[in-house]
């Protein structure tokens, strides 16, 4: 799915005002808050997020093997310890009681732990490989390389299936800038530092990795590969202008890439991917997306020496297969990629790592046995329960706002009305018969799970498109809005405390799982998912007039996000996070609306002294809760297009009257706005 939103939901309870008496046991205090995280020396107007979470921050500890802390790590956390418990479970029973799918994952999962079995082996597994690319002997046979569905290495561009903007009965093979071994072109460009000291060590990485496969001349090799990635830095799109569903979109056929960029090889690219030149309805179109860099990037792949496209392949190698190879080379990928870019002084657990491969590779496999353990159908049906009353909830406010006209209004309350809802986990699980794993071959195993995925999805790309399907695993801590569809999906592991807690007080739940559902519904409506229609097509249903007072509203809300500096001198970029940051603000909105509906007309109870919109305002802001290290948080501000969790805290309540209100916020506090400069989209 190309919108799979890092955000954490709750199994759901249709929550009454009636369960606001609170009859059973929470998971933090006695009605769903954690008042002992709280910093009340500090004014909600000034920091929030401290306001909420402070004492919890001051003594919070990072694991040494993760780069953050908090809510959604936690739940994290949580759904490893539950995979691994699963993995071991069929360990334990004897290989004959197993069904074929479950000898799949145990084969997969002890492959992965048998470290001594890997180490024994050296490179040999991968000699195969290597040597393939040693021998490249000209450009078109480096291009078939990077087109390898076994090998995944991507080069100046990568390919995958997903869906035509225009039509989205249709797949089509989507094409985009690709090609740098760190996270973002900004880590290349940026005149920062702390940036230059990750350069030279990712320079110094790259000579070790180079010398660990016995090549010679490694500084001066190093130096040919980092000098190649600045200059595909140098041409490739910033990440504002690549979330742009209009500029993305640029249908070309073959023949016409071919001539667009005519100085990359696209025709052994495109077999050795499996591509045929044809589709069922004639010469196949590709959608093209950072139109203007392919020329560029298809130029500095033909300027490139193939000698240095060998060793950039030998190096992107590594880094892929570094956990199924001998502990040093894993050790020497996770020294750059976990502690250099990180901060993080350990490797998780490798039976962590080893869950999340099964969950990466046969995710829906070992997905089928997580919700028969962990997540009962009376969940599902309360969850979507929960998200039909803010659907609801959604449906009154459009129906209000002032500056809407009727035919926007009723275009938008169409496409709410066809909103798809998927919870838990899919109706119908993928069968993985045709997936071979070997107890002996782990690099094998990851390759053939590769390339099945790939042929799973190339196989049909002239077929219907199937919109059962599923963009994430059940045991995935994230939820996800999917404009194509025109639905939102939350995987069975994110519905827990703290985001829904059954025994909770209202306002608690909607403070958590109600402004996350709000979230993902306001994706539709974000300044992106506002391009899709109720069918999930790319289309205009704006008047010009409301289309303009959005506009301004989302550049408004885009200055506001510009000023935070969760760093020194480095500050979120509004343009990048702006369709987060818009389904923070309605969400919340949405969700505060939703739980006053629920209360029927009657006053929220107090509770420990607190009133409704109080408890749910605290609801929200500890759920991001959070804590992170300062690298994580430089490449989350580069490359994610999600604001840091102290800063989603702090903005979108900002915004609402209610927690001005609720908090007595008053001008002079530090994040005080004036009420003519919130910003009220929904």
């Amino acid at each position: 799915m190309k919108r799979a939103f890092l955000l954490a939901a709750a199994s759901a309870l249709a929550v009454t005002a009636a369960a606001a008496a609170i009859g059973g046991k929470t998971m933090y205090g006695t009605w769903g808050v954690d008042l002992g995280a709280m910093d009340r020396g500090v004014k909600p107007g000034d920091d929030f997020f401290m306001y909420v979470n402070g004492s919890w921050y001051k003594t919070a500890v990072i694991p040494p093997d993760r780069s953050s802390t908090g809510s959604f790590q936690d739940l994290r956390i949580l759904s490893e310890k539950r995979m691994q418990e699963i993995a071991a479970s069929l360990d334990a029973k004897p290989r004959d009681q197993l069904t074929v799918e479950e000898r799949k994952l145990r084969d997969f999962y002890d492959a992965f732990l048998d470290q001594k079995q890997i180490d024994s082996r050296g490179l040999a597994p991968a000699h195969k490989d290597l040597n393939r690319i040693a021998r490249a002997r000209n450009l078109e046979e480096v291009a078939a390389i990077m087109g390898s569905p076994s090998l995944q290495l991507d080069g100046p561009f990568t390919g995958g299936i997903a869906f035509n903007p225009k039509n989205t009965n249709e797949y089509a093979l989507t094409l985009s800038q690709s090609g740098l071994g760190m996270p973002d072109r900004d880590y290349y460009l940026k005149d920062d530092a702390a940036l230059a000291k990750t350069r030279e060590a990712y320079k110094k990485h790259l000579a070790t990795v180079l010398t660990m496969v016995g090549l010679g001349d490694p500084d001066k090799r190093a130096d040919a590969v980092y000098n190649l990635e600045h200059r595909i830095a140098e041409v490739s799109w910033a990440n504002e202008d690549r979330r742009d569903v209009d500029k993305v979109f640029n249908p070309m056929t073959v023949t016409e890439l071919k001539a667009f960029a005519p100085q990359f090889p696209w025709d052994a690219y495109l077999k050795a991917a499996g591509v045929s030149h044809n589709g069922a309805k004639g010469e196949r179109v590709l959608i093209i997306a950072e139109k203007s860099a392919f020329p560029k990037l298809a130029q500095i792949f033909a300027d490139t020496p193939v000698e240095t496209w060998r060793d950039y392949l030998t190096a992107n190698y590594i880094h892929r297969y570094a956990a199924y190879l001998p502990k040093k080379f894993d050790d020497e990928n996770f020294a750059f990629y976990g502690t250099v870019l990180q901060g993080n002084d350990q490797q998780l657990p490798r039976a962590t790592r080893a869950a999340h491969l099964l969950d990466d590779n046969i995710g829906e496999a070992l997905g089928k046995l997580y919700v028969a353990k962990y997540f009962p159908p009376e969940a599902k049906a309360k969850a979507v329960e929960l998200v039909n009353n803010l659907l609801k909830a959604y449906d009154a406010d459009i129906r209000t706002l002032s500056w809407m006209t009727p035919a926007t209004r009723e275009k938008a309350l169409d496409k709410l009305h066809h909103f798809g809802v998927k919870i838990g986990y899919p109706d119908r699980w993928r069968d993985y018969t045709a997936l071979v794993i070997k107890r002996d071959d782990l690099i094998g195993d990851v390759q053939r799970a590769a390339v099945f995925e790939w042929n799973r999805q190339l196989n049909r790309i002239d077929q219907p498109v199937d919109k059962t399907e599923w963009g994430m695993t059940p045991p995935t801590v994230n939820a996800y809005d999917n404009p194509f569809f025109n639905e939102i999906v939350f995987p069975a592991a994110i519905l827990q405390p703290p985001f829904f807690d059954a025994n909770a007080d209202d306002a608690v739940n909607y403070g958590g799982i109600g402004a996350v559902i709000g979230h993902e519904i306001s994706h539709g409506f974000d300044d992106q998912g506002a391009k899709f229609d109720a069918q999930g097509n790319v289309a205009n249903w704006w008047s010009e007039a409301d289309k303009k007072t959005f506009e301004a509203k989302t550049k408004a809300l885009g200055e506001q996000y510009n000023s935070y500096e969760p760093l020194p001198g480095l500050h979120i970029n509004g343009a990048f996070t702006m369709g987060e940051n818009v389904a923070d603000n309605a969400g919340i909105a949405i969700a505060l609306k939703a739980y006053h509906i629920s209360l029927n007309g009657k006053d929220a109870p107090l509770i420990d002294g607190l009133t409704g919109d109080q408890r749910f305002y605290l609801s929200f802001g500890q759920i991001w809760r959070s804590k992170v290290r300062e690298g994580a948080l430089r490449q989350q501000l580069l490359s994610n297009e999600h604001s840091p969790g102290m800063f989603r805290a702090i903005g979108a309540p900002r915004n609402q009257d209610e927690w001005y209100a609720a908090f007595n916020v008053k001008p002079g506090d530090k994040y005080y706005l004036p009420p003519e400069s919130r910003v009220h989209l929904w």
